[in-house]
């Protein structure tokens, strides 16, 4: 019976001694990239060049990136597991504004583990449109990742005309993104110095006070109703909602005026 445990973990130190040295080559070939661009050009720098400063060949790049575009950018795939992981294992009774915002401090984290490579990537992307357009493209992941995880937090059923939900969890989820980015320039604008997690906590303080309120706390079976719905009934003259303390103002009201057409 002990052989298949020690099998499992012979398995498991070998995964991690793989990840390892996959995240050891993908470090250096962004070194690598970066070192070249920044000396000889985007432009002027091959895929060949990159490997060989590396000291690895050039299928060995090809198994990490597919253009040379890819390799000063090596953590992005990495960072969305992570922050999808951090979606997935939400307490369900988070509030899922919250849930986001603790998933993109995992971006923030990524750049503020190097400074000195964050603020030199940043110095790079402004001078060079294909790389900021990349970069985009890869910041533009992270919001799709968490306006599908706000936008779950709705009961499709609520999907109806007046119901601002939909449309709050979509910009909610572009204000945060918005913020991180904020934050990050400024921080690598002063070269990677100050408490960065800080300024953005002070970020999001600003965008919970704006849109906390108006987003539901998702499909949580409660006295409140499904989804957190206000549940209303009516009692002789007397209408009698009873919500969640996280509910809109609108949703209340909402709930209360369909009670009163009903009546």
């Amino acid at each position: 019976m002990s052989q298949p445990v020690k099998s499992a973990a012979a398995d498991t130190a070998s995964g991690r001694r793989a990840a390892a040295q996959r995240h050891r080559v993908r470090q250096d070939l962004a070194s690598a990239a970066m070192r070249l661009f920044a000396t000889q050009g985007y432009e002027a720098t091959t895929v060949d060049e990159i490997a060989a400063s590396a000291g690895v060949a050039r299928r060995t790049f090809f198994r990490h990136f597919r253009s040379k575009e890819e390799a000063i950018f090596p953590d992005h795939d990495d960072t969305l597991v992570r922050v999808q992981a951090v979606l997935d294992s939400a307490d369900p009774h988070e509030h899922p504004l919250d849930t986001v915002c603790r998933g993109i401090t995992e971006v923030l984290r990524m750049y503020a583990a190097v400074p000195e490579v964050s603020v030199e990537r940043y110095r790079l992307t402004r001078e060079v449109p294909t790389l900021r357009e990349r970069e985009i493209a890869s910041v533009a992941r992270y919001e799709r990742l968490f306006t599908r995880y706000l936008l779950g937090h709705f009961d499709e059923n609520a999907h109806h005309d007046g119901d601002d939900d939909p449309l709050l969890a979509e910009v909610a989820a572009s204000a945060v993104v918005a913020a991180h980015n904020h934050v990050l320039r400024r921080w690598l604008r002063a070269d990677g110095k100050g408490d960065v997690e800080a300024q953005l906590d002070h970020a999001f303080d600003v965008i919970k006070s704006t849109f906390g309120t108006g987003i539901g706390a998702g499909r949580i079976p409660s006295r409140a109703g499904n989804g957190g719905t206000p549940a209303v009934s009516r009692q002789g003259d007397v209408v009698v909602a009873v919500a969640r303390t996280d509910a809109s103002p609108a949703q209340i009201l909402r709930s209360i005026e369909e009670a009163l057409r009903k009546a």
